[in-house]
């Protein structure tokens, strides 16, 4: 290592957040590199977030983790995509599913071929050319092998699993890997005169901490990032305004479904998780239009079974950081901002924090170009993932509620607009390769939710017409009888990573 190199890194907060950073930093950087975390087991963890996206298993791989051992450790199931209901009007459904739609024919997008045929003949719903989509259907899964071959290599995964036993799973990784944990809670913060820098923190019993690098994982509070340093917030809540969250298990009440199930309510929505010791449910609404007592009441009612537990309640404001990097000190997680977990991005953000930090590693000279670069990195990320989840309330046609009727006539983000307009024309979704959701996900929501362009590709009506009719027709069939062969999701996890006895009772 250099003279100017980064030897104590201080992980302010445990959690999914800290535990993520300890066990990357831990894996990634140099044994020379001194990784402390501190938390409090007094102030808690917020623990809800139990749904991901496919990017997790780059993580996971990234510091070492067996899958199974992982799934098992953690009560995880496997996750193939998202269920909608009553988003575009009541009784209404669409699946958002992981993984490509059908393939490319001579260049043109897939959707925009089915689109075309749709011109000519009524077509089933666009989730019968996903291979994800089509083992959700009838409840299979399979883990494609690196060499799989069609249609099952277009097969995507993502996971559920219990937040805080994955966090208890990351730590004793990261330990291991001699990351110390110090138990305490911290009652100040010191900074350096000249740099400004955040120098040490003090704990309640007097001790004090010293670092050169500190890494924010303290939640909504961002006790170094806002309290210490006065970053500042952009709020977001114009165009994301759910605001509260109050969340409650129930026991399984039959096999866990491969996927999740977010249905619209009145001022907001509710979540259904199934992981093997328990369904994960919860509410997320806006509070401007439905009360504390009355979203209890609403989730409750809507239950499959008696609660395990008293619900618990959530604050927080959709928005970000001004700098996720702000002097000597990195945000990650719920310190660094929040965008409403409907497409279960918030751990998928830690972990690309994470590898931002990893890729523009500082010396102790903290340069500004670095720290420059990774927080436009984060905003552009950041920002193109709130522009996705802002389309599914926009592109609703729903108008039950004044909470929809905002929803449904709220301006968005230019951005966002744009997309809007090439897709009103000719259903056209630009994506350069960077962002989180690529054009499968934005068709799937447009879709879903019955915004249908005004006309198709003119490059898809120029193919053959029964050359495309014969092509859709083998594709469909192709997904369908895979999934056909594939075992139950219940009877995959039983056989490759069951959970102890003990987590299920």
């Amino acid at each position: 290592m250099s003279e100017h190199g980064i030897r104590k890194a201080v992980i302010v907060g445990g959690g999914t957040a800290g535990w993520m950073a300890a066990a990357a930093l831990s894996a990634r950087l140099d044994r020379s590199v001194e990784i402390t975390l501190i938390e409090s087991d007094e102030i808690g963890i917020v623990g809800v977030g139990e749904a991901t996206i496919p990017h997790l298993a780059v993580f996971n791989n990234m510091v070492g983790i067996d899958e199974d051992e992982f799934l098992a450790f953690t009560g995880g199931t496997f996750k193939l995509g998202i269920e909608f209901v009553d988003w575009g009007e009541f009784g209404e459904r669409y699946f958002h599913p992981f993984g490509p739609y059908g393939q490319n024919l001579r260049g043109v997008h897939f959707h925009q071929l089915y689109l075309s045929e749709a011109k000519r003949r009524p077509l089933p719903d666009i989730r019968q050319w996903s291979m994800s989509a089509a083992a959700a259907e009838l409840g299979r899964f399979a883990r494609p092998r690196p060499d799989a071959r069609l249609p099952l290599s277009q097969l995507a995964y993502a996971f559920h699993f219990d937040a805080s036993l994955y966090a208890r799973f990351l730590r004793r990784g990261a330990e291991a890997q001699g990351v110390a944990r110090i138990e305490g809670k911290i009652v100040d913060v010191s900074r350096d005169p000249e740099s400004g820098h955040v120098a040490s923190v003090t704990l309640g019993d007097g001790r004090s901490v010293e670092g050169e690098l500190f890494i924010d994982c303290s939640g909504f509070r961002g006790l170094l990032i806002e309290q210490a340093l006065g970053t500042g917030y952009e709020d977001w809540s114009r165009w994301l305004p759910c605001d509260r969250a109050v969340a409650v298990p129930t026991p399984l009440t039959g096999p866990p479904e491969p996927y999740v199930r977010c249905t619209a309510r009145c001022a907001g929505w509710q979540w259904r998780i199934p992981l093997q010791h328990r369904m994960g449910n919860g509410l997320v609404y806006s509070s401007p239009y439905l009360a504390r007592e009355e979203a209890e009441a609403t989730l409750l009612s809507n239950l499959e079974a008696e609660p395990l537990a008293q619900p618990r309640h959530l604050s927080f404001t959709a928005g970000r950081r001004r700098m996720a990097w702000n002097a000597n000190v990195v945000s990650l997680g719920l310190a660094s901002g929040f965008i409403e977990p409907l497409e279960s991005t918030s751990i998928h953000l830690i972990q690309m924090g994470i590898i931002k930090l990893l890729a523009l590693f500082p010396d102790k000279r903290f340069s500004d170009v670095e720290r420059e670069e990774y927080n436009r990195q984060i905003q552009d990320i950041t920002e193109d993932i709130r522009d996705f989840i802002i389309l599914h309330y926009k592109a609703t046609r729903r108008g039950d509620s004044e909470f929809w009727n905002y929803c449904r006539t709220m301006d968005v983000p230019d951005a966002l607009a744009s997309k809007l307009e090439l897709w009103r024309t000719k259903g056209r979704v630009f994506r350069e390769g960077r962002e989180l959701f690529g054009t499968p996900s934005w068709v799937a929501v447009l879709l879903g939710q019955g915004f249908a362009p005004e006309d198709a590709e003119p490059t898809a009506d120029a193919i053959d017409p029964a050359f495309v009719k014969d092509a859709l027709e083998k594709m469909r069939i192709s997904y369908r009888r895979m999934a056909e062969h594939m075992p139950t999701h219940a009877d995959f996890i039983q056989q490759a990573c069951a959970a102890p006895v003990e987590l299920q009772l």
